[in-house]
């Protein structure tokens, strides 16, 4: 197939780029105005009759619409016809709204404009809010931080003037107290930001909103994750994507799944990155939100030069630098070029290098000149001096009635606040020796683990079996399992490092230790590994090295002492609510003729591998949140004599 050779300039594809958004945005509200649905046409009409004036109960009307230019566009028209001025300022904010979450920042900031004229005009404090917000979103998506600051503060300083708000205002305030934390966050200021938006979270647990939360959790982990607190970081992006399941926010999800996937590039999880980047960048382009698909291109990119594959990353990182040039996105510019002034130095080609550095630098420096960082630091001052001097002002006038009583009751709260103070530092204590108990007795069964695997006796029995090999000048054999041997070695130890591996990596050990154990058998054992129900191995994790145990077990317990064919089976199939189930089954001589046998030898064997896999998997089960079980079933035929025995061990695949 020729490939197809685009000829246009940059400049040429964005004017198309953004005549075609507009042209889907506004035409098809051309050609069908005449076509609204009947319902609607009621349900608005009925709306503006009873001209409700807050912002919940025109939304409890409209909510279902508002992502349809056309409808807004009609109730729009309908409310100023009417003169309807509520109405016209909740379709203005929401025709805002779709512009703004498509990267159009000019045509959503003149919607936003006209929403706070109209709500102004209204004598509405609840719109002028919510208008004024939204114009302080736009400013910081923009890199405007002067005005972005401005305009929440004024949103926040109006909301705070009514007594007794109303559903919509308290959310307001919600919004003011996170754009203000955004803005602390862009400004490098953490500590501020944390602080703003996990107020701004009381209040959404209050109101139970769910989307503010997903929101909040988000930037917390973003605050997080820029103060190199990575597991933190995880745990609130992952939170906030819970929230965005639940509400179904399909723009929250992709933004919590390439936040996680950039703390994945931090961790050096190379490969889970770039799946969870691929995955969620046709979400994003269906999506339509072009700062979203210009920061997973270059995201893309990033981890594509740590994986070593500088092809991909440059494809990526030029897509991703060509969204931000045609929607002036400048952040992520100056990202985009960054990486690609790092990516030419790894190719060694250091002219092309400094010439894309000098992009970086010229974007930082514009952005950096943007924030005007004295005049904003003034204002952050200014701010957080004004909600001090409101906060003192509402607890001097809430304590002046119990001033007598606390003068009396001064000692008695002193009292109390030591007894506090020692108690939460007694919990304290508590609580960091258990987590220290924890962490010990995980260390413990890790290394009990590891010498199960690596006992003495079956390292010698081996290398004694091999040396039989060489005596015998069975030079082939004595090369096949040493090499067979020293693999194992190798995969034991690196398993016993972590804490998860792949099945098919766990299935491989094993097939190498019994391998290397059924030549002190005489080669008698028929070991087989069943993979059913088209079960790929390489995508289920498990603990490190958990089927071993069990197999030893069958070994010297079940088959050890067994006359005739000795055989064990090894199955993997898919079990019940999403379960996988590892069988194994051996045709031994039964857990209780095994436990005679034992007690008869002078020397006992004593088996504690399996004791130490259960506790590993409680362990497990507590860690990760999964639940790891394990069945141990004995066989018997219709005479009730034992016929072997059946471990099943349920691993959960999410």
């Amino acid at each position: 197939m020729t490939p197809f050779t685009y000829t246009c300039s940059l400049k040429d594809v964005k004017c198309a780029l953004i005549l075609g958004i507009l042209t889907c945005l506004v035409f098809p509200y051309l050609l069908t105005a005449q076509d609204i649905p009947v319902s609607f046409k009621k349900n608005v009409d009925s709306l503006i009759t009873v001209a409700p004036k807050t912002y919940k109960e025109i939304d409890n009307v409209l909510r279902p619409y508002r992502r349809d230019s056309m409808l807004l566009h009609y109730v729009n028209d309908l409310s100023k016809s009417k003169n309807y001025l509520h109405g016209q300022a909740y379709a203005n904010n929401q025709l805002g709204r779709i512009y703004r979450d498509i990267s159009l920042y000019p045509q959503a900031l003149d919607y936003f404009q006209d929403a706070l004229k109209i709500s102004i005009e209204a004598e509405s404090i609840e719109f002028r809010v919510y208008s004024l917000n939204m114009i302080s979103v736009v400013h910081r998506r923009t890199d405007a931080v002067k005005s972005a600051l401005d305009y929440s503060q004024e949103a926040l300083e109006l909301a705070e003037t009514v007594a007794e708000p109303s559903i919509g205002l308290k959310r307001s305030i919600n919004v003011s107290l996170n754009s203000i934390g955004n803005i602390y966050q862009m400004l490098e200021q953490y500590d501020l930001a944390i602080e703003k938006f996990e107020r701004s979270m009381i209040l959404e647990q209050e109101l139970d909103n769910k989307l503010g939360l997903a929101i909040n959790h988000q930037n917390l982990g973003e605050c997080y994750e820029a103060q190199a607190k990575l597991e933190p970081a995880l745990q609130h992006f992952r939170k906030s994507l819970v929230y965005n399941e639940i509400i179904d926010s399909e723009k929250g999800k992709i933004i919590c799944n390439y936040s996680i996937a950039h703390v994945y590039v931090h961790l050096s999880r190379i490969h889970e990155a770039i799946d969870l980047l691929e995955k969620n960048l046709q979400r994003a382009i269906r999506l339509g939100d072009k700062q979203i698909v210009a920061t997973i291109y270059i995201n893309l990119g990033w981890a594509f030069i740590r994986k070593g594959d500088y092809d991909v990353a440059q494809v990526n990182l030029e897509k991703g630098l060509g969204f931000a040039k045609t929607y002036h996105l400048d952040s992520e510019i100056a990202e985009a070029n960054k990486f690609l002034s790092e990516l030419w130095i790894k190719r060694d080609n250091y002219e092309k290098g400094m010439e894309y550095f000098k992009e970086f630098k010229k974007y930082e420096d514009r952005i950096a000149n943007s924030l005007n960082l004295r005049y904003v630091n003034d204002m952050i001052l200014r701010y957080e001096s004004q909600i001090r001097e409101n906060q003192f002002e509402r607890l001097a006038e809430e304590n002046e009635n119990v001033r007598l009583k606390l003068r009396k009751n001064r000692t008695m709260l002193i009292i109390i606040g030591i007894f506090l103070i020692l108690l939460i530092g007694i919990l304290y204590i508590l609580y960091r020796q258990s987590q220290l108990n924890a962490e010990k007795k995980l260390l413990t069964l890790e290394q009990s683990m590891l010498r199960s695997q690596m006992n003495p006796h079956f390292l010698f029995n081996s290398l004694n079996s091999i040396k039989l090999y060489i005596i015998n000048n069975e030079k082939k054999n004595a090369v096949h399992y040493l090499n067979k041997f020293s693999k194992l070695v190798r995969k034991i130890l690196e398993a016993s490092s972590q804490r998860e591996i792949t099945l098919a990596e766990e299935l491989e050990t094993v097939e190498l230790y019994m391998n290397i154990e059924n030549i002190r058998f005489s080669n008698e054992i028929n070991f087989n590994v069943h993979i059913k129900d088209n079960i790929d191995t390489h995508n289920i994790k498990i603990p490190s090295l958990i089927l071993q145990p069990f197999l030893e077990n069958a070994l010297w317990h079940g088959l050890s002492s067994k006359d005739g064919a000795k055989n064990i089976d090894l199955e993997v199939k898919k079990g019940k609510n999403g379960f996988i189930e590892i069988i194994i089954i051996d045709n031994g001589v039964g857990r209780d003729a095994a436990e005679k046998i034992k007690n008869s030898k002078v020397l006992k064997r004593k088996s504690v591998g399996i004791d130490i896999t259960k506790e590993r998997l409680a362990n497990f089960s507590r860690d990760y949140e999964n639940y790891f079980h394990v069945e141990i079933i004995d066989k018997y035929n219709e005479n009730n004599i034992p016929t072997g025995t059946q471990i099943v061990i349920y691993i959960p695949t999410i």
